[in-house]
């Protein structure tokens, strides 16, 4: 199986919407140009920022199909396919066209709040029904449970196929743990944009990025400079971020990069319930740091 090289910045994409909320493809085609002229170095789809709870699953294919035949090999791509049932997350591997499609990121099962032995054998079932290699994706503020370092190193270790781990948990001395005894196969990635620089010090590869949607120069460039070792040029961009950092979540993901891509003219403000737009006082401020950037 094929390695692939998760090093720099990849885009969590959205999912642009029509007023009507149907799929508003003209928008995501620029877009993807737009990211993809701009250096991003990979693209992930159908992650949480794609808000692909809300989509069916005949969108989610086809959105899944839009793409890989817009980008065209221009970038690699990663296919966002997790759940909290093993069996319908092997099934969907079985039957997804994977041919475009670099690897898959599969979050830790959410709502169940699966013990940590649960967790191991919902990854070793993913990992042996994976044509692709498997990045693992821990957000406990979303799925409610923790994947612990101990687990994340094990399954590193037992299925050479889990390449890397999208760590969204905030817990630095956990992701410290982390890089501190796994192998150097083994690919850290940040899951939070304003943590990003600091992971990148302690040894992550890069991030997979909300705010490089609308931003994928500027923040990749902050990226590639960590990681050449440049630490007081990306310390700047890094900190001209800072405040839109904590904007973009406030009203949740991804309501402020919706907000803040429809105040720059790239898209309608639309999300499908229950998610929202940004309140009119987080749309206030994200166009006034707008406008200073």
């Amino acid at each position: 199986m094929a390695r692939i090289n998760l090093q720099g910045m990849g885009v969590a994409l959205i999912t642009p919407f029509n007023p009507d909320k149907t799929i508003d493809f003209d928008a995501l085609a620029r877009l993807l140009d737009f990211q993809i002229q701009n250096e991003v170095d990979y693209l992930v789809v159908l992650g949480t920022t794609s808000e692909a709870p809300t989509l069916e699953a005949s969108e989610r294919t086809e959105l899944a199909r839009f793409i890989a035949d817009h980008v065209a090999g221009r970038v690699p791509l990663v296919l966002g396919c997790g759940g909290n049932s093993t069996g319908a997350v092997v099934r969907e591997l079985q039957s997804t066209d994977l041919s475009a499609y670099s690897a898959i990121l599969s979050v830790v099962p959410y709502y169940n709040k699966p013990s940590q032995e649960g967790i191991y054998r919902h990854y070793a079932a993913i990992a042996q029904a994976s044509p692709l290699p498997v990045i693992l994706y821990n957000v406990p503020g979303r799925t409610g449970v923790n994947m612990t370092a101990e687990t994340t190193l094990r399954l590193a270790a037992d299925f050479p196929n889990i390449v890397g781990i999208k760590e969204a948990s905030g817990i630095m001395t956990q992701v410290d743990d982390i890089i501190k005894h796994k192998s150097p196969e083994f690919m850290v990635i940040s899951g939070d944009d304003g943590i990003t620089f600091p992971l990148i010090t302690l040894g992550a590869v890069g991030v997979i990025s909300v705010i490089g949607n609308a931003f994928p120069r500027e923040f990749s460039r902050m990226v590639r400079l960590a990681l050449a070792g440049d630490y007081a040029s990306a310390r700047t961009i890094h900190h001209r971020f800072t405040e839109l950092f904590g904007l973009l979540f406030v009203d949740g993901n991804p309501a402020g990069v919706k907000c803040l891509l429809h105040a720059m003219g790239r898209i309608h403000n639309e999300l499908r319930l229950p998610l929202v737009p940004t309140r009119m006082a987080t749309d206030e401020k994200i166009r006034r740091v707008l406008d200073s950037l």
